[in-house]
C-alpha cells in the first residue's frame, strides 16, 4: 500500500506550485507553437489578447463550478469561499467562453483553438501532479478501493487515485487526436472540439468514482451536471464541424 501524507501547510504550497507550473508552462507551449507558424513573439495578431481572455475566462469559470460544487462553503464563507479551490471543468468552459469574447472583441473569425490542445494537456498533467500530492487536501482523490493501486492520502483507506486516472486520460485523448491528425486537419478547430467533448464525457464518468461533495438531482455532484449540460451545448457544434470531413 502507497501512502502520501503531507501537512496541510505543505500540501497546499505543494499545490499552488504546481498549478502556476501549470499555467506558465501552458503559456511557453503555446508561445512555442505560435513561433513553429511563423509568428515571432506572442503580442502579434491578436494572440495576447485571447491569451488573455483565455486566462480571465479560465479564472472565473474554475471559482464559479468550485463554488457550484461546494455551496455549503458559499454558505457558510460567503466570498471567502472563492479562495478555497477551483476546478479543471470550470477552468476549460471559463476559457472557452473568455477565447470567444476575446475574439469578437478583435474581431478573428478563424478557429484558435487547435493551438490550445497541447498546453492544456501538458498544463493538466503538471497540475493533477500537484493534486496528486496534496492528497485529502485538495479534494480530488477517489473512493475507496481494493484494487493494488489504490493510493493511502493519510485516512489508513486505500482511495483510487483519480489524479493519476486524468493524467492517464488527457495523454491518451491527446495520443489519439495526433493519430488522427490528418484526416481532422481540413476542419480548424474540429480537434479541440473533439478533446473538450472528450474530457467532459471522461468528468462525467470518471467523478462517480469520487467522493460527492453536494448531490444534487439524481445524487450527481455540481461538475457532473455542468458536463452534462456543456455537452448537450456543445457536442451539435462538434457533430456539425464533424460532418465537413464528409463534404
Amino acid at each position: 500500500m502507497v501512502s502520501i501524507t503531507f501537512s496541510p501547510q505543505t500540501a497546499l504550497q505543494i499545490h499552488f506550485v504546481f498549478e502556476w507550473l501549470a499555467i506558465l508552462t501552458g503559456v511557453q507551449i503555446y508561445r512555442w507553437l505560435k513561433r513553429c507558424k511563423g509568428q515571432k513573439t506572442i503580442t502579434e495578431g491578436h494572440s495576447f489578447t485571447i491569451i488573455i481572455g483565455c486566462i480571465i475566462g479560465a479564472g472565473i469559470g474554475n471559482k464559479l463550478l468550485f463554488v457550484f460544487e461546494y455551496p455549503q462553503l458559499w454558505a457558510e464563507q460567503g466570498l471567502y469561499a472563492l479562495t478555497q479551490g477551483q476546478s479543471i471543468v470550470g477552468g476549460l468552459l471559463g476559457g472557452l467562453i473568455g477565447v470567444e469574447i476575446a475574439k469578437k472583441y478583435c474581431g478573428v473569425r478563424h478557429s484558435t483553438g487547435d493551438d490550445f490542445i497541447l498546453p492544456l494537456i501538458v498544463g493538466t498533467i503538471i497540475g493533477r501532479i500537484g493534486c496528486f500530492l496534496a492528497g485529502l487536501h485538495d479534494s480530488t482523490f477517489g473512493i475507496a478501493t481494493s484494487l493494488p493501486w489504490g493510493i493511502d492520502f493519510g485516512d489508513k483507506i486505500n482511495r483510487h487515485p483519480t489524479q493519476i486516472y486524468d493524467i492517464l486520460a488527457v495523454i491518451s485523448l491527446g495520443i489519439s487526436l495526433w493519430l488522427g491528425r490528418t484526416s481532422l486537419r481540413p476542419v480548424a478547430g474540429l480537434s479541440f472540439k473533439l478533446y473538450l467533448s472528450g474530457y467532459l464525457i471522461w468528468r462525467l464518468i470518471i467523478d462517480e468514482l469520487k467522493p460527492v461533495p453536494y448531490a444534487y438531482w439524481l445524487g450527481l455532484s455540481g461538475i457532473q451536471w455542468v458536463c452534462i449540460f456543456a455537452l448537450l451545448v456543445y457536442l451539435p457544434f462538434v457533430m456539425r464541424e464533424g460532418c465537413k470531413l464528409n463534404r
